[in-house]
Parts: structure tokens; C-alpha cells; sequence
């Protein structure tokens, strides 16, 4: 079943991964306030088979609220499957525990954002939106693991290595450019963007471009990229 609003032209399309029929109907009903002046459809699927099914057939998601425990297979082990074949395609955890390990192995995974289904839906849409602009987010019940993964990235005694189209998008981002400007700059779609981005931020240990800027800054990708200058 999908749920969208048949009133304007779709704006926003996002897939929602969960086995229980009710918890999908009601993230459609909350992802209906994402835009108040976009439509919002939302594909819905009952198992990761179906939701890479749609995946294949809709190029054009922005977003996937992927559970964690599903039937026919491991909600990481989708998340590495669709890291694979929609690198561009930002994936978002939903649990129903808050467990700092499991949330530390899904963002080592590349997921866009962890978040728990105990949230509300004022801060799910907000945690969205952020991820859409390119940040990583993980719920504030992780804010001390946070930490040890930041005091960790602090620790490293070499620059954290990024490949050269990242070393382009971190440059345009440490200038002040947008998503938008940065994809008019190199020739790249936005869902493009918004992956490398988000990458960046994972890759620094930070969730922030801000953060980012300023971890870039520390180990000189400011001054010449540390990667290419050798």
C-alpha cells in the first residue's frame, strides 16, 4: 500500500520498512507533516525483499525508514544491500531498543541516522530533515557513545582518508556552498551529494557539516588535501 496526498504533484517520496501494518500507517500519517507545502508519498513494504523491490522500481526516493528487526531478513545486513546498490539512496535505522551497539554497527554500515520508535513524531521529522541536509543523526539516548566516538576520531594519529570526489564535495562544503550549489558545481545529482556529505560527516566522526568544517580544518583539508598531496 502506498499513502500520499493526490491533491498537488509528489515533491518528496519515501519508503517505509516495517512488519507491522499499524507502526507503517502511522509513520505515513507522520511523514504527511514533513512539508506542509510539499506532498509526501510514501511507499510502504512489509519485508526487505519487497522494500529492495520498490527501491529497484522508484530511482527516485529521497529516504528509507528501514526497521531493524524484520522477518525475512536483518535489518543491517538490508542496510549493507542497499548501501550496495543505492550507495546515493540516504537509509535510516528504526529500533525499538535503545542499543548503543546495535546503533554503533548500523552507522559503521553507513546508516544516514538511528533513531528509536519511541521518539516523536515532532522529533522524527526534524531528525529527517536534518539527514536530508546532509547530517548524520542518532538519537540523543546515544549522546555518551557519541562522545567515545568523537574522543576516538580525536585520537588518530593520521588524517582520516576520503576518496577524491569527497575531497571535492568537503572542498565546496568548507567554502560555505549548499547541497544544491555544491551539485551545480561538480555536475552531481542531490541524492549524490547528500551520500558524500553524509559520508564526510561519518568519516569525521562528527554530525554536523559545521563539526565537519572544523575537523577538516584540524587536519588541513582547508590548506591542500592530505590525501592527494602525497
Amino acid at each position: 500500500m502506498d499513502c500520499k496526498n493526490t491533491h498537488k504533484a509528489s515533491a518528496m517520496k519515501i519508503l517505509v520498512v516495517d512488519d507491522h501494518a499499524l507502526v507503517r500507517e502511522g509513520l505515513c500519517q507522520v511523514l504527511q507533516g514533513f512539508d506542509p507545502k510539499e506532498v509526501t508519498e510514501v511507499l510502504q513494504a512489509a519485508t526487505c525483499a519487497r522494500a529492495l523491490e520498490l527501491a529497484h522500481f522508484n530511482r527516485n526516493l529521497d529516504l528509507v525508514l528501514l526497521d531493524y528487526l524484520l522477518p525475512d531478513m536483518d535489518g543491517l545486513a538490508a542496510l549493507e544491500i542497499f548501501g550496495q546498490r543505492h550507495p546515493e539512496l540516504p537509509v535510516v535505522i528504526l529500533s525499538g531498543s535503545a542499543n548503543p551497539s546495535v546503533m554503533q554497527h548500523a552507522m559503521e554500515l553507513g546508516a544516514a541516522g538511528f533513531i528509536t520508535k519511541s521518539s516523536l513524531s515532532d522529533s522524527l521529522l526534524n531528525a529527517l530533515r536534518k539527514i536530508l541536509a546532509g547530517e548524520i543523526y542518532q538519537s540523543s539516548n546515544f549522546s555518551p557513545l557519541s562522545e567515545a566516538i568523537k574522543g576516538t576520531q580525536r585520537s588518530l594519529t593520521t588524517p582520516p582518508v576520503l576518496s577524491p570526489r569527497q575531497q571535492d564535495v568537503l572542498l565546496l562544503l568548507l567554502n560555505g556552498l549548499t547541497n544544491r550549489q555544491i551539485c551545480e558545481q561538480l555536475s552531481l545529482g542531490a541524492e549524490t551529494v547528500k551520500f558524500h556529505v553524509s559520508n564526510i560527516l561519518r568519516i569525521f566522526g562528527v554530525s554536523t557539516r559545521t563539526q565537519a568544517a572544523l575537523e577538516a580544518k584540524r587536519w588541513g583539508y582547508d590548506q591542500a588535501s592530505p590525501a592527494r598531496s602525497r
